[in-house]
């Protein structure tokens, strides 16, 4: 099933709280971006970068999720936390990956600067908990 039609039928599903979050739209894209971005990767690195980016993104959006639904503001905080660690992790593969010169900076941009947005948003709910 391709991914538009996936996400129509995830639209119409009953909606949970994290799924209403803005937070949590911003990191399923970035997740989104991040498996289009890696895609690009050379094969040799299938299996350590490739992946290790994928886990990483995808983490972010699980944390958000697993944080936000009946959790207290301090539970929530911390798993805001964990996302935040995940999404470093990111940065750190994408820091790799240029260094390697796998991709352009020109390739990289892109999944930087929507990283930095989803950060900033990331930032500024858990400091909305503190």
């Amino acid at each position: 099933m391709n991914r538009s039609r996936a996400g129509d039928r995830a639209n119409s599903a009953t909606k949970y709280k994290f799924q209403k979050l803005a937070v949590y739209q911003s990191a399923l894209e970035y997740v989104d971006q991040t498996y289009t971005v890696s895609s690009q990767l050379p094969d040799s690195e299938r299996f350590n970068l490739r992946s290790q980016v994928e886990r990483a993104a995808t983490s972010i959006v699980l944390n958000i999720a697993e944080g936000s639904t009946g959790q207290t503001d301090a539970e929530q905080h911390r798993f805001l936390g964990l996302a935040l660690r995940s999404f470093l992790e990111t940065v750190a593969c994408w820091d790799l990956i240029a260094r390697r010169d796998y991709l352009s900076s020109e390739t990289l941009r892109p999944i930087r600067d929507s990283g930095h947005r989803l950060f900033v948003k990331l930032q500024a709910m858990r400091r909305s908990l503190a």
